[in-house]
């Protein structure tokens, strides 16, 4: 019964995240206009071959987690597919949350990777939040922490493309407690 009383909230984020797609339609451009008023994204938006855009990305879990969204591919300003998130993880953690997610592609040779059909991030992968928050990461590349105080305050962790890709988030909501080991999954599909 107590493993249903956690469960529950965190499941019921990526229910929404999933009944959510009609309400999306809009939000693509509304998500990218988010991005674009942070300090640390500009540079990525004015020097990039493309990128993929996440509304809304629904996480949970209580030691097995997922996190479930639907994004748009472009490139250079062109939509070019659609693409899902799957994200599966194992460990300490539970809550659920909701935020949007971007990740940029440095070249063609990224893009070309990333749409290639199946791409996955391993637990490597890192993002940079822009709104208030933290993030850490640890991986085989060593490890790295950056915090944001969020656009009001123009203070940002600063990042750059990392093996031709750069990942910002925006937090929508929710609180998740996490020390777990996991990697994305994306699929792409061409329109």
């Amino acid at each position: 019964m107590k493993f249903m009383k956690f469960i529950f909230p965190a499941l019921t984020i990526i229910l929404i995240a999933i009944l959510a797609k009609p309400v999306l339609a809009d939000s693509y451009s509304n998500t990218i206009g988010v991005f674009k008023k942070a300090d640390a994204v500009t540079p990525f938006f004015n020097n990039n071959y493309g990128y993929a855009v996440f509304p809304i990305i629904g996480k949970g879990g209580f030691f097995i987690g997922g996190s479930y969204g639907e994004g748009r591919v472009y490139k250079k300003e062109i939509i070019t597919g659609n693409v899902k998130l799957i994200k599966g993880s194992i460990g300490f953690q539970f809550g659920g949350q909701a935020f949007s997610q971007i990740i940029f592609f440095q070249d063609k040779r990224a893009y070309d990777e990333f749409t290639s059909g199946s791409f996955e991030f391993d637990g490597s992968a890192s993002a940079v939040a822009v709104t208030a928050g933290a993030q850490a990461k640890a991986g085989t590349q060593g490890g790295t922490a950056g915090a944001s105080a969020g656009p009001a305050t123009g203070v940002q962790a600063e990042t750059q493309y990392f093996k031709g890709m750069a990942v910002f988030i925006h937090a929508k909501g929710g609180l998740m407690i996490e020390a777990s080991i996991g990697g994305q999954k994306f699929d792409f599909i061409p329109l």
